[in-house]
């Protein structure tokens, strides 16, 4: 009695396990590899020194520091049509990943930054190419407007 025992215990931990090698392997055939893309960046000071402008040791000329043309979100937390933009900025930063950058500077915590750049409404987004100077635009700009912009500023389709 106690070997048929024993035996069906040994039997089911065999099953069990080739069930679950079964099942992964389903998993690793059948799932696919999701990739994750890249969304907005938030940006401070110290991070906007370092990957956009250096305002401190070049003040009078502008010199984009990054390695692809970006956007720049000047918001607060408390804009209406700052949070109205947020979601288009979101998706167009999935859209172009690995194409530009999108980065959001709030000018509640970034004082310092919104006054060197003379914001006075927001949301204030500026279009930084590879090459010349920045543009902006303010307001709530539609997702067409901002694509528009991509590809006739920053030069990216």
């Amino acid at each position: 009695m106690k070997k048929i025992i024993v035996l069906t215990m040994l039997l089911a931990v065999v099953f069990l396990s080739c069930k679950k090698e079964e099942k992964e392997i389903k998993q690793t055939i059948i799932t696919p590899k999701i990739e994750k893309k890249m969304g907005t960046i938030q940006l401070n000071k110290e991070t906007f020194l370092a990957k956009v402008m250096n305002y401190e040791t070049n003040p009078s000329e502008w010199k984009y520091l990054g390695d692809k043309p970006c956007i720049i979100d000047f918001y607060a937390d408390w804009c209406g049509p700052c949070k109205a933009v947020a979601p288009v900025l979101e998706d167009l930063a999935k859209e172009y990943d690995g194409k530009i950058y999108i980065y959001k500077v709030n000018t509640d915590e970034q004082q310092e930054l919104a006054q060197v750049f003379g914001i006075q409404s927001i949301p204030t987004i500026y279009f930084c190419p590879m090459e010349g100077e920045p543009q902006m635009a303010m307001g709530a700009l539609p997702k067409a407007p901002i694509k528009q912009a991509i590809a006739e500023v920053l030069k990216v389709q």
